[in-house]
């Protein structure tokens, strides 16, 4: 574990996430990139924060993805959210005294943890950074929702159409696609704790996506030949995830 200079390209990573929702003004960027923050490389597959736990710190992705997820007195995984570089899925933990929820590494990654008493600090002083916060918040109900109605109420096929419509519009929001042909470091077994299905059933539906033409998923890749059609089987609206900075008025 490291500790990460002021200005660093992670903190970088922060202040492009926020300002992708929300208007931060140079002395906001100054306080973010003030931040201390203590980074951590994890492999595939790693528990970064255990369900039940009480953090005194919050974790935003640096590099590859994770995911949030509750287990089961049976000892079963339900994945309720995927998240991204610039995501900040430990945010909740500075008004939790323990956690209802893990968080773990899809692929190999890097991770940084803000002290929790450094961020109140920041959202108290910085009237910005606090509604960027907000906003981000309103972002992560948007999917939750999304992921609800499709547990409740769409197909297998549906369910994985939406998530790789959601993925690549999050990715893409971000900067960290090139469209259409982004990475995707999910596994099947990952896919089916995500969508409720089984591992059988998740393969399936991605091979009736790839037969019909609508997309190519190999090596960690995935490209989608015809995101019309593909957002037309999932019933996609990409309203949710695409809040754009408002603009205040003088």
């Amino acid at each position: 574990m490291t500790l990460t200079s002021e200005n660093s390209p992670e903190h970088g990573r922060l202040i492009r996430k926020l300002e992708s929702i929300s208007r931060l003004d140079p002395a906001d960027r100054k306080a973010l990139g003030a931040l201390p923050l203590r980074t951590r490389s994890v492999e595939a597959g790693v528990e970064v924060i255990a369900q039940g736990s009480s953090p005194t710190e919050a974790c935003f992705v640096i590099e590859g993805w994770l995911c949030r997820y509750a287990l089961t007195i049976d000892g079963g995984r339900q994945i309720v959210s995927f998240h991204i570089p610039g995501d900040l899925p430990d945010r909740d933990s500075v008004h939790m005294p323990h956690l209802d929820h893990a968080i773990g590494s899809v692929s190999a990654a890097r991770v940084a943890f803000i002290p929790h008493a450094d961020l109140i600090a920041l959202t108290q002083t910085h009237t910005n950074i606090a509604l960027a916060m907000w906003r981000d918040s309103v972002v992560d109900a948007g999917v939750f929702r999304q992921w609800l109605t499709g547990l409740g109420r769409r197909t297998a096929r549906q369910r994985v159409a939406h998530l790789i419509c959601e993925m690549a519009t999050r990715l893409e929001l971000l900067g960290l696609s090139d469209g259409d042909h982004f990475a995707f470091p999910v596994n099947q077994a990952q896919l089916a704790d995500a969508l409720g299905l089984s591992a059988v059933h998740v393969n399936r539906m991605v091979q009736d996506l790839r037969i019909e033409g609508l997309i190519t998923w190999k090596a960690s890749v995935m490209t989608i030949h015809d995101p019309a059609h593909l957002r037309a089987v999932a019933g996609f609206d990409p309203a949710y995830l695409d809040l754009k900075p408002m603009v205040r008025p003088h």
